[in-house]
């Protein structure tokens, strides 16, 4: 849920604004009740704003608590300079509202507020109508959700562990870029680190987490040499490493380079990254922590952006193979799914009955499990930033997941890596489209229908929203 601001401007003729004071006032809490309602944290301005003196001060009074979005609440016929000025001082994401009552010209005041914020350059937001009814406050809701994802990425620290993997450029962003467009820092921790810390981490504690995933998973397959109860404990002590290192540096979301040292001669990261992206492990639930294969870091900042709109665990997958006879993607890509996408359950125990710990093929020799399901079936939304000459765009597309009978999804899955994950998807895109100019090898994906609020991310990130099929 968001914390919500909300300012409401009226006239500026002291003798006007006594008259609409009450009217002002009760279609500001009409607001404030909606948004409550349904959860959302609003903070309130103390007075409405009818004076110079009262915008700034009144904006800096809301600002300080921080809102996720600031609503500018412009019932009646407001000078436009008042927005003007309080815009000044709210650094954050901003929507005018205006309720559409024929007795007073509140549209009229918007919309000169509006002009006036096009042409020093602001960005921002419009609604209008009246908040009781579903598709405004829905409009206003997917908005604030927008807000609410960008917000959470200021400040925010990411933990690159490990450099750039096999010469991948679109896995390596620029520091300087993140910082002054998303607000992100950047942390570089080395994988020794991994390594090194692995032998320190109780063995009780590997052995009991060991037991759980051979008690709740459909099946954990040891084959003597690429994957022993030994090595599967050596991704558990990896996974622990990277919760304490997340801890220690105040990590917000992270990323592993993995390929090809880890992989090569130690173990792959499967289990730790698919388990980071759970909202549980084997000592219970726990927060969601987005956390990158092959250290991509637009992956993961794609992924925060995702779970601050949907709140759910974020798919990872490599754009693998299209069956051309089914018209349909198989998305994969070593264990990085979380557990959580093969039922999409509360309960750990409908996820993990579904999963099946794999030993690792022979592109990763030091071996270990390959954490392998078939993604649950239903609507969901793709996205990817990528960059096209150094400014960001975002790819976004609709599609649905798809899960057939064991038969054809054993059929599908033996033409690519089978120990793998799997999600099938569905595209409401072509394929010449998405072959043609799509621009990552990896994607990312979150259940439901998120194309508008990834519209105005886009814009309140300034950059630029690139839509596929249905979701130009």
């Amino acid at each position: 849920m968001a914390r919500i601001g909300i300012i409401t401007f009226s006239d500026g003729r002291d003798f006007v604004h006594r008259d609409l004071a009450e009217f002002d006032r009760g279609v500001e809490n009409k607001i404030a009740q909606a948004l409550t309602e349904k959860g959302h944290e609003v903070v309130r301005a103390e007075e409405v704003v009818w004076t110079n003196e009262l915008a700034t001060r009144e904006a800096r009074r809301v600002a300080d608590m921080r809102p996720d979005l600031t609503i500018f609440n412009i019932p009646v016929w407001a000078f436009p300079h008042f927005a003007m000025l309080a815009a000044h001082a709210t650094p954050g994401p901003l929507l005018l509202f205006s309720s559409l009552s024929p007795q007073y010209p509140g549209m009229v005041g918007m919309l000169a507020a509006a002009g006036s914020l096009d042409q020093i350059g602001r960005v921002y937001g419009r609604a209008w109508g009246s908040i009781e009814e579903p598709a405004v406050l829905e409009r206003v809701e997917v908005f604030a959700r927008a807000a609410a994802a960008v917000r959470s990425l200021d400040g925010s620290i990411f933990g690159r562990i490990g450099g750039r993997p096999m010469g991948m450029y679109t896995a390596v962003s620029s520091t300087d870029q993140w910082m002054e467009k998303f607000g992100v820092d950047v942390e570089e921790i080395d994988q020794w680190e991994l390594v090194r810390r692995s032998e320190t981490i109780e063995k009780s504690r590997l052995r009991a987490a060991r037991e759980w995933l051979e008690k709740h998973a459909a099946g954990v397959h040891y084959d003597g040499k690429q994957l022993t109860p030994e090595l599967l404990e050596r991704q558990i002590a990896s996974y622990y490493v990277m919760r304490e290192l997340i801890e220690e540096w105040h990590l917000d979301f992270s990323g592993i380079k993995a390929q090809p040292e880890l992989t090569t001669h130690f173990a792959t990261m499967d289990v730790t990254e698919a388990f980071l992206n759970d909202p549980y492990d084997w000592d219970g639930p726990k927060e969601t922590h987005v956390c990158a294969t092959e250290a991509d870091m637009d992956a993961a900042l794609t992924m925060q952006l995702l779970k601050g709109l949907s709140h759910t665990p974020v798919l990872f997958a490599d754009v693998r193979h299209y069956h051309t006879d089914r018209g349909i993607w198989d998305l994969c890509n070593s264990g990085q799914h979380a557990t959580w996408f093969a039922a999409r359950s509360d309960d750990p125990a409908e996820n993990m009955k579904h999963v099946n710990l794999y030993p690792e093929g022979f592109y990763f020799r030091a071996g270990g499990a390959s954490v392998h399901h078939v993604a649950a079936p239903g609507d969901f939304t793709f996205a990817r930033l990528t960059r096209l000459k150094g400014r960001y765009r975002m790819h976004v597309m609709l599609g649905s997941l798809e899960r057939y009978d064991q038969a054809t999804n054993d059929f599908l899955m033996k033409q690519s890596d089978y120990n793998w994950p799997h999600a099938f998807a569905r595209m409401e895109a072509s394929v010449e489209e998405i072959l043609g100019r799509y621009g990552s090898n990896h994607i990312h994906a979150i259940p439901g229908n998120y194309v508008e609020d990834l519209r105005i991310i886009c814009k309140l990130l300034d950059i630029d929203y690139d839509g596929f099929g249905s979701a130009a």
